[in-house]
């Protein structure tokens, strides 16, 4: 593909999401990103001049699976965006159980498949951002956890799957991150939240583009990455 590489995201508005979009914007990179409403689309499109924007509210398969304006080439998808509702199990509403699955493994599931044809034209990559916690699942983080650890079983059949057309796949495990989904869930735990102790979205950010610029005689297929500052107990 000639020109600038081209990047689908998901997540673009906040978090680890901004601050990968900050990093390929900043670089020249054409950006395809997903806003759940017209008026984030709007938001995306002001900050990030330049960049195709599309509208599909992950919460909602049907919406998802009926995207249309894909380019026809993608070097790289990034699934980034997520929700998140902590609760034992005995108390999970199947409402907040739904939207956990529906936005953090079924969206990028079936965005995948649509994606697939624009990535494979060029070799590209897919990256998921998952979670610590779809490697290992505490109390109160089940429907959470059941989702990431789905996503990674996606991800690793995908892997497998795709090798024959040249597309790399790579499964990024942040630990808690500065974000406002970890702030968020601070305030489910009852625990005061400060940001200094977590991993920045940048750092997260830069893990990425290192799998995004690596050489094209080796993959990530997994990259873990967690703070320096030990969780407090």
């Amino acid at each position: 593909m000639s020109g600038p590489a081209s990047h689908l995201v998901t997540g673009a508005g906040s978090g680890i999401g901004a601050a990968l979009t900050d990093r390929l914007h900043a670089r020249g990179d054409h950006l395809v990103l997903l806003a759940r409403s017209e008026e984030r689309g709007a938001e995306l499109g002001a900050r990030y001049p330049g960049s195709q924007v599309l509208v599909a509210d992950l919460a909602d398969p049907d919406a998802v699976a009926a995207l249309t304006g894909l380019p026809d080439e993608l070097d790289s998808v990034h699934h980034v965006a997520g929700v998140v509702d902590l609760a034992p199990v005995a108390d999970q509403s199947l409402a907040h159980l739904r939207a956990q699955v529906d936005v953090n493994l079924l969206a990028p599931a079936l965005l995948t498949r649509l994606c697939l044809p624009a990535v494979r034209r060029t070799r590209g990559t897919i990256v998921f951002v998952n979670s610590s916690a779809g490697l290992s699942a505490s109390a109160d983080w089940s429907a959470y956890a059941a989702s990431k650890f789905g996503l990674r079983g996606f991800a690793d059949s995908l892997r497998a799957e795709e090798v024959e057309h040249g597309v790399r796949v790579t499964t990024v495990f942040p630990s808690r991150t500065a974000t406002p989904m970890q702030e968020k869930v601070h305030e489910q735990e009852g625990r005061t939240y400060d940001a200094s102790r977590w991993i920045s979205p940048e750092t997260v950010a830069d893990t990425i583009l290192h799998v995004l610029d690596l050489p094209r005689d080796a993959t990530i297929p997994e990259v873990t990455v967690r703070p320096v500052v030990p969780r407090a107990t």
